[in-house]
């Protein structure tokens, strides 16, 4: 690796291999310099790439010393990744692989990287980061790039390496590499072209991803990319972008800047077969090895303790204790139209915090028909937005969320759009929580607004019931939601909990995100389904 300190030169090597091409005046580009490096083939940016990443030579393992050939499926990763616009420029600004262990990533992520600071999407000056959550981790990455350029002449002799702080430099581009612990304070002022973040789901928090990946707003072209396995631990930041990765995937949120990549067995999958293995793992039969999944299989099947970490490191499952609540497919079966008619119920569900989100529901029983309205304060809808990692602004031009002045949910303001919303319309309660109901009648009375305020329980057996109602009308078909992609995200977003004698309600602790609209949907059909149906009187003729 060259001399170490500050002093320290390019490294050289004698061997041979098919020359690389360096850096061109434009990344992507397959322009030859005068040193005689081949050019790049392939029709498409993505397909330059890619040649170049075949002519890094492997430096470990059974086939050390061949040039690295990709599995179509890693191709298919580059190839979405870096799609171009009209104009030649890469649209994906953020990416996400995850699979089981040892199927490549690391090793793919490091050619990426090199190809930022010294291939074919270098620039001039730019910054490539590596972070993960420990400093051991996060030189994997360091050494596999190093490991990769050491095989090519032309690439060691432009390159210095500073191996004690984890920093290279090119001499062509004056581009730097840095490897980083998960500290998001050592990444503010940063600004990087290309970021990896290396096993995210073993981060404490989104803190330093989130400050690569907005320290990355500079350019535009900058990528980042996690790649991480599931942790047996389900809180962790992996899950949150899976999440939205299916989101964007499914349609719920429309984002081009975003991919996700994801190979992970069912749920209901047998584990201790090779069909479910390659269901999580892209690189079987090629480089992973299938006797070693046997093997971990095989101890997993004897010593239940280990099945939660094969589940997560092998078969990339998401290993959780929460019960989930409805399937997509049962949710999507009800986005059916339907009409405002006959008596409504409606659920209120205020914020926890005086700036969080709050929602109310309208439900009418005789159709089926439920419409929610969510609620935040116009100052701080930026900032929720980031904080909850959800589209509402979006959502706020669609109407789906009402922006209330300030920055705290104004109760009086509140309750005057209901008294408003709910006028003509035959409300029979609303549905709120009990400890909630005399802060708000003291509202109304003050500001002389008449509302059916019904008081709810939200313990084990008062949800229990309202829970049951409304996923028995998911399942019948006899709700119809209308599409509505706010409530949609709340309902992916929920988890239950059920006490010992299997009555259950929604967690808030344990929720994925913000399931507010949810709650007051729940409270809504659960009022519907509390009240009496209507008695017909028979009369008896009695003779005398």
């Amino acid at each position: 690796m060259g001399l170490r300190g500050p002093g320290a030169k390019p490294a050289l090597r004698t061997k041979t291999p098919a020359p690389l091409p360096l850096f061109g005046d434009a990344p992507g580009r397959d322009q030859a310099v005068s040193t005689g490096e081949l050019p790049l083939v392939g029709e498409t940016r993505a397909e330059r790439l890619i040649c170049w990443i075949e002519r890094l030579i492997i430096t470990s393992g059974a086939l050390a010393g061949q040039p690295m050939r990709l599995d179509e499926w890693q191709k298919d990763i580059i190839r979405s990744l870096y799609e171009t616009d009209e104009n030649g420029l890469r649209f994906v600004r953020t990416g996400v692989v995850s699979m089981g262990r040892k199927n490549g990533k690391t090793g793919l992520a490091s050619a990426l990287a090199l190809a930022h600071l010294c291939g074919p999407e270098a620039v001039k000056r730019g910054q490539v980061l590596s972070a993960a959550a420990d400093r051991g981790q996060a030189s994997i990455v360091f050494d596999e790039m190093i490991a990769f350029a050491l095989e090519q002449p032309q690439l060691a002799a432009r390159l210095v390496v500073r191996a004690y702080n984890k920093t290279v430099e090119d001499a062509v581009t004056g581009s730097v590499y840095k490897a980083l612990s998960a500290d998001a304070r050592k990444a503010h002022g940063l600004s990087p072209t290309f970021a990896i973040a290396d096993e995210v789901a073993q981060w404490r928090d989104r803190d330093l991803f989130d400050a690569l990946k907005t320290g990355g707003g500079a350019h535009r072209e900058s990528l980042l990319l996690g790649i991480s396995t599931r942790s047996p631990d389900a809180d962790n930041p992996l899950e949150e972008l899976l999440r939205y990765g299916a989101s964007v995937a499914d349609g719920t949120f429309p984002d081009r800047t975003f991919k996700s990549f994801v190979w992970s067995a069912p749920m209901d999958a047998d584990p201790w077969v090779e069909a479910t293995w390659r269901m999580a793992n892209p690189a079987l039969g090629t480089f992973r090895s299938v006797e070693d999944i046997r093997s971990q299989a095989m101890q997993a099947m004897r010593v239940p303790s280990q099945e939660a970490a094969f589940r997560a490191y092998t078969l990339n499952q998401p290993v959780t204790s929460d019960v989930r609540f409805l399937r997509p497919d049962d949710w999507d079966a009800c986005a059916g139209e339907a009409e405002a008619a006959g008596p409504c119920y409606c659920g209120l569900d205020l914020a926890s915090g005086a700036s969080d989100l709050t929602a109310f529901s309208f439900y009418w029983p005789e159709t089926g028909k439920l419409t929610v309205k969510a609620f935040l304060p116009s100052e701080l809808v930026d900032v929720k937005q980031s904080e909850d990692h959800a589209p509402y602004r979006e959502w706020l031009s669609a109407g789906l969320i009402e922006a209330i002045p300030g920055r705290a949910i104004d109760r009086a303001w509140l309750l005057m759009w209901v008294a408003q919303a709910i006028e003509g319309l035959d409300v029979v309660a609303i549905g709120l929580d009990r400890w909630n109901l005399k802060d708000l009648e003291a509202v109304a009375d003050r500001e002389g607004i008449s509302l059916p305020l019904s008081p709810v329980g939200m313990g084990y057996a008062s949800q229990s019931p309202a829970i049951t109602a409304f996923e028995t009308a998911v399942l019948q078909g006899t709700l119809q939601h209308g599409g509505n992609p706010l409530l949609r995200w709340a309902v992916s977003n929920a988890a239950l909990d059920a006490d010992p004698a299997g009555n259950r309600k929604l967690s808030k602790q344990r929720a994925r995100g913000r399931i507010d609209p949810l709650v007051a949907s729940v409270v809504a059909v659960g009022l519907a389904a509390s009240e009496p149906a209507e008695e017909e009187l028979f009369f008896d003729v009695i003779a005398l």
